[in-house]
């Protein structure tokens, strides 16, 4: 008796010891298998107190259970401490700074085309221009047919076009938005001096050209206008668009809607004129074509070009763009890349 009375005093004091000694619940826990588990040490003298006299189990048994009790206790309230130790800590890292600004949304601005097709309309409009509109899915009369394009003319195939199915099988996505012009001098009188923004459908698709693009389109229709007219306009959008001193030629061109026809280049701003794969090693951009507009459209809308003349002008948003920025691909538009966009 007083040799087992000892060892359950040996394995309080020890058992406490280690319980106070745990510096974390794995600690902890290996404490508790050594001492008061269900194969520790305590748990061992318990299981033996059946083989002893009848005069001692009962007092051994009190003692080892007291014994085994005030370990328990000492465990959970350790295991408290650690536990609340812990959360102080993990608290600690990643506690929220509320004296922090706040992530709020990224501030947004215009798309690169919207903002450069805002500014060209402003250009002209400061020049005495006044904006018309008109419908994307167009009649193949007024994408075509009013606008000197008759059918199996040669010069469609340079606007491989998208149809859109329809009784009469005559209705296509415009491939420019000249339409607008005939549609606006079909119900004006001149003078008329109008551009026509919008977007444009063709079947092409490279580092300069877009299945789906932008363009701005101009008109201007009355007595004595002349080509001198043309070349000053064109020259003086340039200036306030480009800035002065940028390089600008006219070369003559073919369009079935005007005679005689240009068009008309800026010097490259990618490689300043020395070539390169966007200029197609010629130094020179195309930024528009023009043209005194022919006699034979103002038949279709009931002008007399005995009395008036005119000419009509179209450009690219998208190439404008990229001449402005020195974008050297126009797809790089339509992709929705951040961190493309966020530069302008």
């Amino acid at each position: 008796m007083p040799e087992t009375s000892s060892l359950i005093a040996r394995l309080r004091e020890e058992g406490l010891a280690a319980i106070a000694a745990a510096r974390n619940e794995s600690d902890l826990l290996d404490a508790k298998g050594r001492f008061f588990g269900k194969k520790g040490a305590v748990s061992g003298i318990l299981k033996g107190v059946a083989g002893l006299p009848v005069e001692e189990r009962k007092a051994v048994g009190e003692r080892a259970n007291r014994v085994r009790g005030e370990l328990e206790s000492a465990f959970d309230s350790r295991l408290a401490e650690i536990r609340e130790k812990e959360r102080v800590a993990r608290e600690g890292r990643d506690r929220l700074d509320v004296t922090l600004p706040g992530r709020g949304p990224i501030p947004g601005h215009r798309h690169p085309v919207s903002q450069t097709m805002s500014d060209i309309i402003s250009v002209f409009r400061r020049l005495g221009f006044s904006v018309q509109g008109g419908p994307d899915v167009e009649k193949d009369y007024y994408n075509f047919e009013a606008l000197n394009f008759p059918p199996e003319h040669p010069a469609r195939d340079m606007q491989d076009t998208f149809y859109v199915e329809s009784a009469g099988g005559d209705l296509v996505l415009r491939t420019h938005t000249s339409p607008i012009q005939i549609r606006t001098m079909e119900r004006m009188k001149p003078p008329v001096r109008i551009i026509a923004p919008g977007t444009v459908y063709r079947s092409d698709s490279d580092i300069t050209h877009s299945p789906m693009f932008h363009q701005v389109e101009g008109l201007a229709v009355d007595r004595n206008i002349t080509m001198a007219d043309l070349k000053g306009l064109l020259t003086e959008f340039c200036r306030m668009t480009f800035g002065p001193g940028k390089p600008l030629r006219f070369r003559p061109s073919y369009f079935p809607f005007t005679e005689p026809s240009a068009e008309v280049d800026i010097q490259c701003v990618i490689c300043g004129g020395s070539g390169c794969r966007v200029c197609k090693e010629s130094g020179w951009l195309e930024i528009l074509g023009a043209g005194m507009v022919d006699p034979s459209v103002f038949g279709f809308v009931g002008y007399d070009a005995e009395e008036y003349t005119g000419f009509a002008f179209g450009m690219g948003v998208e190439r404008i763009a990229m001449l402005r920025h020195g974008i050297s691909d126009i797809r790089l538009f339509f992709d929705n890349d951040i961190r493309f966009l966020s530069q302008f």
